[in-house]
């Protein structure tokens, strides 16, 4: 009897220390789970300073590039190609062959950097690099925000005029991005002010150094609205990319000069960032229970000493699909069903729910922000068409 006692309390404990086990594991999971959500919620707002060159070089010469075949090394157009962690810059052109592991395009030049001693790099939509490239007068100017000084090109249209374009540049950019626009906008009458604003390495910073995904950037455009009414703009047009898309919406839903806007061009916006945090969680495979986490942590006063963020974010504000009723303004509407970053749904439902207002020209093969460098014509004509239609 003795014997079976004993071995009922040797099973007794194998059972608890299973048990034990087995809660350790699921306390470990759960550290892990809101240790993943922490990072990705931090990566989101906090402004990046180095980029992943994701695609290989594999030969180079005068007026040729061979690189691994990737998504963005595959896709036709013309674009940057930064190298050496962003201390070389080159620009390709169209691809002239390719295998099933490589492809070869043109290379149409090297700014800076050794090429010949790079490994690998990565694509960009930017292209140009100053606006003196472009071959029209500019000027370096200083928007003043509440922050401070932020550094702006002004290009001027050929003729007086009192019609302005602002173009906002996207998240983990600068303000390159938003050269592409000058010409179209020179041609169709309009000065361009190419902005700057907190927290992207050129603009004052914000304590924090954090991304409010336009909830708060929103107030550097208004500033350069006010620059612009201050030198003789009467129609201003606001243009955004990526996040500058979320930022232009905000500020026409929320400043007190947004009846100087006539127009807005939004170009692969944001949209509705719920959407998107939701697509990008499936993209780095976090559970959804986790995409739930992260939305919570941006938008929680409380978490702000998990996250590095001052204020919370209004993830609702930020969704224009539900608040498209409250747009008032001509809305053209650029995005690629091929974005790969920020999805296009969100944007074919706000064009579904205000055709209104909105012009949607939807692109296919084009990636995230890069619809000029894929077919220039096509974007320009879109623009170009829809000005017009504005007089």
């Amino acid at each position: 009897m003795a014997k079976h006692e004993h071995s009922g309390a040797a099973t007794g404990a194998i059972v608890t220390g299973i048990a034990g086990g087995v809660a350790a594991l699921g306390v470990m999971a759960a550290i892990a789970a809101g240790a993943m959500t922490v990072i990705f919620a931090r990566t989101v707002v906090t402004p990046p300073t180095k980029r992943a060159e994701d695609v290989e070089i594999l030969d180079n010469g005068a007026v040729t590039i061979t690189l691994s075949a990737t998504i963005d090394s595959m896709t036709p157009g013309r674009y940057s190609f930064w190298f050496d962690q962003e201390a070389g810059h080159a620009r390709v052109g169209e691809i002239l062959s390719y295998t099933a592991d490589t492809v070869t395009r043109q290379l149409l030049g090297v700014d800076f950097g050794v090429l010949d001693l790079a490994r690998r790099g990565r694509f960009s939509g930017w292209f140009f690099l100053s606006p003196q490239e472009l071959g029209f007068p500019f000027s370096d100017i200083s928007v003043e925000t509440e922050l401070g000084p932020a550094p702006a090109w002004l290009i001027p249209a050929a003729g007086p005029s009192a019609r302005w374009m602002i173009g906002v540049h996207g998240r983990a950019v600068r303000r390159q991005e938003t050269l592409r626009a000058a010409p179209v906008f020179r041609e169709a009458g309009y000065n361009s002010l190419l902005v700057s604003y907190r927290n992207d390495g050129e603009a004052p910073a914000t304590s924090d150094n954090r991304y409010s995904l336009g909830d708060a950037e929103w107030r550097d455009v208004e500033a350069a609205i006010r620059y612009a009414v201050n030198n003789g703009a009467r129609e201003i047009v606001l243009m955004g990319w990526s996040m500058g898309g979320a930022t232009v919406l905000q500020a026409v839903t929320r400043s007190s000069l947004a009846k100087f806007v006539r127009g807005i061009v939004l170009e692969s916006p944001v949209v509705d960032w719920i959407a998107a945090l939701k697509f990008q969680g499936t993209v780095n495979r976090l559970p959804s229970i986790l995409d739930r986490g992260v939305l919570s942590l941006l938008s929680r006063k409380w978490a702000g000493f998990l996250t590095g963020q001052a204020s919370p974010i209004d993830l609702k504000r930020l969704n224009f699909v539900s608040r498209a009723g409250e747009l008032r303004l001509p809305i053209l509407l650029l995005h690629s069903a091929d974005d790969g970053y920020i999805p296009v749904d969100a944007a074919a439902a706000l064009a579904a729910a205000r055709p209104d207002i909105v012009t949607f020209e939807q692109f296919t093969t084009a990636r995230h922000t890069k619809l000029w460098n894929y077919d220039a014509d096509r974007w320009n004509t879109a623009i170009g068409r829809w000005l017009r239609a504005l007089d």
